[in-house]
């Protein structure tokens, strides 16, 4: 069957400010040491089992360009505007449709654009596996992460680990964010996963379940359906679109859905989700400091430094990260770097929206 993937590309990432801004979100950066942007290194990823013709990326209309820039062999039509964000299950119908449109059927993956996995050939093995078993029947697959710490910020996927079949088990429900005593105990049970976000099915299948959950929804994207390569396709998005539920794909489907499974994911996955995510995925020096740009550090350890070529000098800092551009610093405890968001509040409360 026909391999196609959706990238969910749409997203601010605002906890990369100052370097993330609304002309430039996080999955249009670098931030490897390769060069290559995030986005970039997702559709690089899928290419050993889809075609750059089926790779349809889902993004805010803003960002056509910068993805028409990143991705120039990507077929324009496959650049998929949302007038507004209406969170993951309208953003996945879209697509959808789109297959549909295209294929009688075809096996759909869908990813976020703004995830980095160290090892790409277990990536592709483990995504062979669940295409494969997305094919056997209505099933939904979801590839879920093996949790090695007892993380509160994910969600989490419980399985039953008496019923292996193959290398996935059936899915037993979603759970939300635990607190710490919580996910302490999900890593000791061993058979919980983190909810990553990255799916497979047929689109038949999807669009089913979307039918049978989401009724209004799925309306609506048959009128999309309809429109797509017609004159009306865009007005038609403009009408419809912004009338979709605004819903999670988690919760308007999976959480209520049946034939779900899980394969574990084991291939060095990291969802870059702030600024600390830069000491695990870059070069660490004899400090245990990531350094870019020109810099000097003195007594400095366990710090994040970006810089370009304003000299950065440090002297003293521990668990510190240091962000400069052209116009705004960003100077932060790695402990409170999940906070940034209320910076970007205070920015737009007092109108100096030029720095967002």
């Amino acid at each position: 069957m026909k391999k196609t993937a959706l990238i969910m590309a749409g997203g601010k990432g605002e906890r990369f400010w100052p370097r993330s801004r609304v002309t430039l979100p996080k999955q249009f950066l670098s931030l490897t040491d390769d060069g290559k942007t995030m986005i970039q290194l997702t559709v690089e990823r899928i290419r050993p089992l889809v075609e750059l013709e089926d790779v349809y990326i889902a993004t805010n209309k803003n960002y056509k360009e910068l993805v028409k820039q990143q991705l120039p062999g990507l077929p324009e039509e496959n650049i998929l505007c949302e007038p507004v964000g209406r969170n993951t299950a309208p953003c996945i119908g879209l697509g959808a449709v789109h297959v549909a449109k295209k294929y009688d059927d075809a096996v759909m993956i869908v990813l976020p654009s703004d995830h980095l996995i160290k090892h790409n050939d277990i990536f592709a093995e483990t995504f062979t596996n669940a295409c494969a078993l997305a094919e056997e029947g209505e099933n939904l697959v979801t590839v879920g992460i093996t949790p090695n710490y007892p993380e509160t910020g994910y969600g989490y996927i419980k399985y039953d680990s008496a019923a292996k079949n193959g290398e996935s088990y059936p899915v037993q429900r979603f759970v939300e964010k635990p607190d710490l005593e919580t996910a302490k105990s999900y890593l000791a049970d061993g058979s919980y996963l983190w909810n990553s976000g990255m799916f497979v099915w047929r689109v038949s299948t999807i669009l089913d379940c979307f039918k049978k959950y989401m009724p209004s929804t799925y309306d609506g994207l048959l009128k999309i359906k309809e429109a797509v390569g017609t004159p009306q396709e865009d007005t038609v998005l403009e009408k419809e679109f912004p009338n979709l539920e605004s819903q999670s794909v988690d919760y308007g489907i999976m959480e209520k859905a049946e034939n779900i499974y899980t394969l574990a994911g084991n291939f060095g996955w990291d969802d870059v989700g702030s600024w600390l995510a830069v000491g695990r995925i870059k070069q660490n020096d004899e400090n245990g400091n990531v350094v870019n740009g020109n810099v000097v550090a003195v007594n400095t350890k366990n710090c994040v430094i970006e810089g370009a070529d304003k000299l950065i000098a440090t002297v003293g800092l521990r668990d510190v990260v240091v962000v400069d551009t052209k116009d705004a610093t960003l100077i932060t405890t790695k402990e409170n770097a999940g906070e940034i968001k209320q910076v970007l509040a205070k920015l737009r409360e007092s109108g100096r929206n030029e720095y967002l």
